[in-house]
């Protein structure tokens, strides 16, 4: 069976509502979602992480493996993914695709320019850029007096973290950290986003009056450039998972979901929908549950926290260049880190199972430690084997999930979006990350005044390798204050972003980037 012919006679979509960029990739048009409005919505299943190791656990690689390991089982499963961004593809932590056995295809393809979507959000972005300075430029009729509006571009480069222009100071940021990314992200329909791009805020004018785009009046260019962008992508992982792959905002320093119209529509198609949100639950989970979970039709069922003995042992004092010695000493002084994210799960009124990333690397008396600890504290714990058995090595750990998925949850949101900016940052960071206060500088003070009448969601920016804002402090650090520098008001994604201290949206390359290391022959096929 081809790939199109699964999404025709397994997932019943229909031809017309199939669009091919060629044999293994595809979109789907919105009107899928429309006609399946009244289908009853399938169990939803949201993947985390405990806080990561610089390299990252392979969230994505237990998610599509437990994916497999639902269908081996027999049962019928979608995942629902985040596009990848090409700053980390050529930066550190490389794509974004999963590994081994238990990835997504065709892998280059998704990983760099997979069907254009994030090119079209960068270039959404930046034609609004222009369109402001233009407009300054031939008279500023609107007076516009300070703009908040940032230019983007999907790579990791520093120095465009601040240039000049002719007219004032600006600046870059990763199209992953873009509102319109953002938009993209957690908009319903259509009409919907172009409302979404009309209500963006770029600035204020000398009368400190708010300015939007709707000022300027190029919404529907916005609109027009993001047409095909909106509709979702589906491919398929290996053993023909097919897998829903949309949208890519990184949840450290925004909400870190896949989007909504592609869950929505794997709800529908399936009975099991395997998501995830990036980084650690801190991030990415809490992000999911306050404010994209509120936009779709059903809730979360259970978390799947990944977890590493590497990065267990990372938060019990190891250095990263010595994870590889067997250290049960500092695994089981590591595991505080994810007891505060199993106490936040089960505070939340959610159910967690542990999926533990297996490696070769890992010692046998090191993975009975942790078998013991977590039958001992009544924790759901499984095996990830994704990697080298695809779904054979996720079978028992899809049947754990699968039960705890038909218990279902009770979610206990952490505030109300009527609680005042401060409070739900304070909410957050204090049961959360466990800290003691949170510190608001002078400008993010200010920023909480001005914008105190808004009732949106918050969305915390800040390291994702520490439970607190300092990447530094490993495990569960108590005593200390989370310090917010700056506050960010996304009108169009309705969301108010709290910029932790030192947080930067436009990444920079590490010493020795993976760009480096890329090889290809003469016809420009991948060697390594």
């Amino acid at each position: 069976m081809t790939k199109y012919e699964y999404l025709k006679d397994v997932l019943k979509i229909r031809p017309e509502e199939i669009i091919s960029y060629g044999e293994d990739k595809f979109k789907v048009d919105l009107k899928l979602k429309k006609r399946l409005e009244a289908a009853k919505d399938g169990k939803l299943i949201l993947v985390s992480a405990i806080n990561p190791t610089s390299s990252g656990e392979g969230k994505t690689t237990v998610s599509i493996g437990l994916a497999q390991g639902f269908k081996a089982n027999g049962d019928n499963v979608i995942l629902a993914l985040r596009e990848p961004s090409m700053g980390p593809v050529f930066g550190m932590k490389g794509g974004a695709i999963g590994g081994g056995v238990s990835s997504l295809e065709p892998g280059w393809d998704i990983n760099l320019h997979f069907n254009g979507d994030l090119h079209a959000i960068t270039a959404a972005n930046n034609l609004l850029s222009a369109m402001i300075d233009n407009h300054i430029y031939f008279g500023n009729e609107l007076k516009i007096k300070e703009v908040y509006w940032q230019r983007a571009l999907d790579v990791n480069d520093r120095a465009l973290r601040e240039v000049g222009l002719k007219t004032r100071t600006d600046g870059f940021q990763i199209t992953a950290a873009s509102e319109i990314m953002a938009i993209l992200a957690l908009a319903k329909d259509f009409p919907d986003l172009k409302q979404r791009l009309a209500d963006i805020l770029i600035g204020i004018n000398e009368d400190d009056q708010n300015v939007h785009v709707k000022d300027l009046g190029c919404q529907d260019a916005l609109a027009l450039i993001l047409k095909d962008a909106i509709k979702p992508n589906i491919v398929f992982a290996k053993e023909m998972v097919p897998a829903f792959v949309h949208a890519g905002p990184f949840a450290n320093i925004a909400h870190g979901c896949n989007s909504v119209i592609a869950t929505q529509m794997a709800l529908k198609l399936a009975n099991y929908v395997i998501t995830e949100a990036g980084f650690g639950a801190d991030l990415g989970m809490e992000k999911f549950l306050h404010i994209k979970q509120p936009l779709l039709s059903t809730k979360v069922s259970v978390v799947v926290v990944v977890a590493t003995i590497k990065a267990l042992k990372l938060h019990g004092g190891v250095l990263e260049s010595e994870l590889d010695q067997t250290n049960v000493e500092a695994l089981e002084k590591g595991l505080e880190n994810i007891e505060k994210h199993f106490e936040n799960i089960h505070n939340l009124g959610l159910r967690g199972v542990i999926a533990l990333n297996k490696f070769a690397s890992d010692a046998k008396e090191e993975l009975q430690f942790l078998e013991t600890w977590a039958k001992k504290n009544h924790i759901p714990f499984g095996l990830s084997e994704g990697f080298i058995k695809g779904g054979k090595g996720t079978q028992e750990l899809a049947k754990l999930v699968k039960e705890e998925a038909e218990k279902g949850s009770h979610f206990k949101p952490l505030y109300q979006y009527e609680d005042s900016i401060s409070d739900k940052v304070k909410k957050i960071a204090v049961n959360m990350y466990g800290a003691d206060d949170v510190i608001f500088s002078k400008r993010a003070l200010r920023k909480m005044e001005q914008f105190k009448a808004l009732k949106f969601p918050i969305c915390i920016a800040k390291t994702p390798l520490s439970l607190s804002g300092d990447a530094t402090l490993k495990g569960r650090p108590r005593h200390f204050n989370l310090e917010i520098s700056d506050i960010k008001i996304s009108y169009g994604a309705k969301l108010i972003v709290a910029l932790t201290k030192g947080i930067n949206t436009m990444p920079g390359l590490n010493e020795h980037p993976r760009a480096l290391d890329f090889r290809v022959d003469d016809e420009g096929e991948i060697i390594s």
